[in-house]
């Protein structure tokens, strides 16, 4: 079968169109079952931190209006942007070439191959689940694109997860240091990057969620992004600088700087602590290499930038912080800044934590983290104004 006619039978097997009064019937249990995870606890509860609050602008005054927290929005965004490097042009109608395809029970997996830069291409799996229809969607993103969909670790295949409860998915990733050229994450290449590497990852997920969300099958309001550890960083940088993504769910990436977690390593030259090789993901001398050399991270720190700032980003748009051993519940301390910001703009519920003890995902977590789509993008919880 040819790549075209496999392309064709993609875009025509599963005919239909989304009406918001077709939308399915949310279970009391799916929402009970997560609703505990949108509260801090009692000892967390009116925590702030030293983290300076996003309803304030750079120069001190206050946001007071909505409409004030539509400038102080572009605000931060500008700013983080104009720290990070700005993105080139976005690629609004990415093409894809379809490799091979296996059937599954219950969906198809396809290889593809896909324009994500231009002039570059990425390879991944888009998960389609047989039951006829327009459905949500989920980017799930990581260091390659194969563990998501089951080819890899177990506890980490979200993807499969996922289409099994009725999302499509795409599955993407890149090593964090590629070995062979094009080097994706760095522009406009690994010498002489203009764009934090982790921003760069933010702008590949966002043509990533422009080639899912033109399928015809595919709702374009309701696509999630979800990662772990590598790819939870990734996708909490895509949801929160990309507002079409309508939710995210990030897997223990250490949601804030935090210096005393060697895991939590924003520094790295790989996230936003980018300078010019030569230099080893495996070699030791990274983490001592001196301030001038960690790219804009030092910039971050000394004038008081944290990551609840990208949070604020989301807002009213909802997120789950699946924590273990590098985000316990003591990160609730940034995200009850989100949650006041969204209380501020009429919303509740909108930023959930849960924990483990143990970086790596469980059965726990990984229902907990599909719940939470489950909720927000097949049942319409997102439209829930409270």
């Amino acid at each position: 079968m040819t790549k075209k006619t496999l392309f064709l039978l993609l875009i025509f097997i599963i005919p239909g169109f989304y009406n918001a009064a077709d939308a399915q019937q949310e279970p009391d249990s799916v929402w009970q079952k997560i609703q505990p995870y949108f509260s801090p606890p009692p000892e967390y509860a009116g925590q702030y931190g030293n983290y300076r609050s996003p309803l304030k602008f750079y120069d001190g005054r206050e946001v007071k209006t909505p409409a004030d927290w539509k400038k102080r929005r572009k605000e931060i965004l500008r700013r983080w942007h104009d720290m990070m490097g700005h993105w080139p042009r976005l690629i609004k109608k990415p093409t894809f070439d379809i490799l091979d395809s296996v059937r599954q029970e219950g969906y198809t997996r396809y290889h593809i191959e896909y324009v994500w830069r231009r002039g570059e291409k990425a390879k991944g799996y888009l998960l389609v689940p047989d039951e006829k229809g327009v459905k949500p969607a989920v980017v799930t993103v990581f260091y390659e694109p194969e563990t998501a969909v089951g080819l890899k670790r177990p506890d980490r295949d979200f993807g499969v997860q996922l289409v099994k409860r009725g999302f499509v998915v795409l599955s993407t990733g890149i090593d964090a240091i590629v070995r062979e050229k094009p080097y994706h994450q760095y522009y406009p290449d690994y010498h002489n990057a203009e764009i934090q590497p982790l921003s760069m990852l933010a702008y590949l997920a966002a043509n990533a969620y422009n080639l899912v969300s033109r399928l015809p099958y595919v709702d374009p309001k309701r696509v999630g992004v979800t990662g772990h550890s590598y790819g939870g960083k990734w996708s909490m940088f895509a949801s929160c600088l990309y507002e079409k993504y309508a939710c995210g769910a990030w897997s223990d990436l250490g949601i804030v700087f935090d210096d005393t977690r060697p895991n939590v390593n924003y520094d790295d030259p790989w996230y936003l602590g980018y300078y010019p090789p030569p230099w080893s993901e495996l070699d030791s001398t990274v983490a001592d290499i001196g301030a001038e050399n960690k790219g804009i991270y030092p910039k971050l720190r000394r004038e008081g930038y944290d990551l609840h700032e990208l949070h604020a980003l989301m807002a009213p748009r909802p997120f789950l912080v699946s924590g273990g051993s590098e985000d316990q519940p003591e990160r609730w301390a940034p995200l009850n800044h989100a949650i006041d910001l969204n209380r501020f703009l009429g919303y509740e519920n909108r930023v959930a934590m849960t924990n483990r003890p143990t970086h790596a995902p469980n059965a726990e977590s990984n229902e907990q983290l599909c719940l939470f789509f489950e909720h927000f993008l097949k049942y319409n919880g997102i439209t829930k104004k409270k």
